[in-house]
């Protein structure tokens, strides 16, 4: 038997698994790019219609560590695309790592590997089909992005350049991921090492893109690959090859790796525990704690760095959208109508709350992952009820996600400050606090589709919160109907400090999360576990 028998036949299951989050995840990052372009694009027709807007934007070094240089500063289609770029690079390499990890170390620390390899399926095959599948989502996301910018009258050479520079960041990061799944021991392990790795490759990506003697950083980060592509300048279509050569070399390792360790084992071995259990580990909601808590901090820590790039920005900004184009795309993308800086400072907050909302689902979401594993039936067969099971991970979700927030507005408020701006950190605050109730809607949600629809949680979750992204973020800018843009939770945020708070926004917000929640628990309650 070889060591890759089976693996067409698990490739079809792992298709089977995720024939909706996969087809979701793809549609979601092309929908959000090609939205993105289009709206730009309805600014900005023309080279001459840009005025000054690009050598504003790019002035700034913290601008160019966010979102990496510009193809080419003359283009109306390279602008359209700077923001997509990197951003997109990075959505679509945790896509890639996503679907590896599940079906690879998820799979293998569950159990159900073991249960496939007692069949005729060789070493290789559950690797090889998670690869197989992952390589094909982020091709087939890319091939759709750049069919749907050409389809947008866009340059046909700048489109295939730019999916080709996301195609080298995320097969890089397939590969990558191929070999984290072999290092590590757990799934999380697995999580902490491509996160990291996908982190420091963005950190490398910056430092490189924004100085100049330091630009060799960004030829050795897999991101950098993305805004070294060049899109509608040079046009450098090859990187891609550096991302194929990147995953054929970490598939090969991954083989490797896999030869010399033992199904169920990591080849870094992990730390061994405390012989005591701490008395917080006695509630549910402990126990949910310690396992989010390295996630929580990570996530802590991206905020931090959100906050000081978008405060340090501020100044800058303000005068880039004395711009009339861009300071009416900002107020149409939910800045609404005041000071410049305020505007700018209300749309950044506002879009990062959609990230804080993505924390909460992850959260919410590991209540599936731990009845999958067997986890729920063991804790429920102690002195605990259903509810205090299902509110642990809930009440994680929700106080995280508005620690989140509050970090965010302070450390805006804080460098804002320090840079000579009007803000004020009371106000920032906040601001990001009239965003918690829009984001505590979108856990709500996730927590109410596992406790009804549990098999489709995941599915759910995501599609409503990408929904959610297009329409309340860029629905004005696409001309959507009010009634559409209304269903967007984020729609309904207070716009401070550009607009005076309003109470009734908040109360129906907080009043729809109250009716999901409660919804979940009389779910919850009824269905079985597992």
């Amino acid at each position: 038997m070889s060591a890759y028998t089976g693996t067409t036949e698990l490739l079809r299951l792992a298709w089977r698994r995720d024939r909706v989050l996969v087809p979701l995840g793809i549609l979601a990052i092309a929908g959000m790019a090609v939205s993105s372009a289009k709206a730009t694009l309805a600014l900005y027709p023309t080279a001459e219609s840009m005025g000054g807007a690009i050598s504003e934007i790019f002035a700034s070094p913290a601008a160019v560590a966010l979102y990496g240089p510009i193809g080419n500063p003359t283009s109306p289609d390279s602008l359209a695309v700077v923001k997509m770029t990197m951003m997109g690079a990075v959505f679509l390499s945790l896509f890639g790592y996503a679907v590896v990890r599940r079906h690879t170390r998820s799979e293998e620390e569950a159990g159900r590997l073991e249960l496939l390899g007692s069949g005729v399926v060789g070493r290789r095959a559950p690797l090889a089909a998670a690869v197989v599948l992952a390589t094909g989502a982020v091709l087939i996301t890319c091939l759709l992005t750049a069919l749907g910018y050409i389809g947008l009258g866009m340059q046909s050479a700048g489109s295939v350049a730019f999916a080709s520079g996301w195609a080298a960041s995320a097969l890089a990061f397939v590969g990558i991921t191929a070999v984290a799944a072999q290092l590590s021991s757990t799934s999380r392990s697995c999580a902490g090492l491509a996160g990291g790795a996908i982190g420091a490759a963005f950190l490398l990506r910056s430092i490189g893109d924004s100085q100049a003697t330091l630009s060799w950083l960004s030829w050795i980060s897999p991101l950098g690959w993305s805004t070294q592509s060049a899109a509608y300048g040079a046009n450098r279509s090859w990187v891609a090859l550096l991302g194929v050569a990147v995953l054929v070399a970490g598939v090969i390792g991954s083989f490797a790796l896999l030869d010399r360790r033992d199904l169920g084992a990591g080849l870094l071995a992990g730390r061994r525990g405390s012989a005591h259990a701490p008395a917080s580990l006695s509630s549910p909601v402990g126990l949910a704690w310690r396992l989010g808590r390295p996630g929580f901090l990570g996530w802590l820590a991206g905020f931090v760095v959100g906050g000081l790039v978008v405060g340090g920005l501020a100044k800058s900004a303000t005068d880039l959208i004395k711009d009339p184009g861009i300071a009416d795309m900002l107020r149409k993308m939910g800045g609404g109508e005041g000071l410049l800086e305020d505007v700018y400072l209300t749309t950044e907050i506002g879009f990062i709350s959609v990230i804080a909302a993505a924390f909460g689902i992850v959260v919410a979401l590991r209540l599936r992952s731990e009845e999958v594993a067997g986890h729920t039936e063991q804790v429920l067969a102690g002195a605990t009820t259903r509810s205090r099971v299902l509110a642990s991970h809930t009440v994680i979700g929700l106080l995280g996600s508005a620690v989140l927030m509050l970090v965010l507005g302070g450390v805006i408020g804080v460098v804002d400050a320090a840079a000579g701006g009007s803000a004020g950190v009371g106000r920032l605050l906040a601001s990001a606090a009239a965003h918690v109730p829009a984001v505590w809607v979108c856990i709500a949600l996730a927590v109410c589709a596992y406790a009804w629809l549990p098999r489709i949680a995941a599915g759910v979750a995501w599609g409503a919160l990408a929904v959610f992204l297009t329409v309340g973020e860029f629905g004005g800018l696409l001309g959507l109907p009010g009634w559409l843009i209304d269903l967007a939770p984020f729609t309904h945020s207070p716009r401070m400090p550009v607009e005076p708070f309003s109470l009734p926004p908040v109360v129906g917000l907080l009043a729809v999360a109250a009716a999901l929640l409660a919804a979940a628990y009389a779910g919850f309650r009824r269905r079985d576990i597992g």
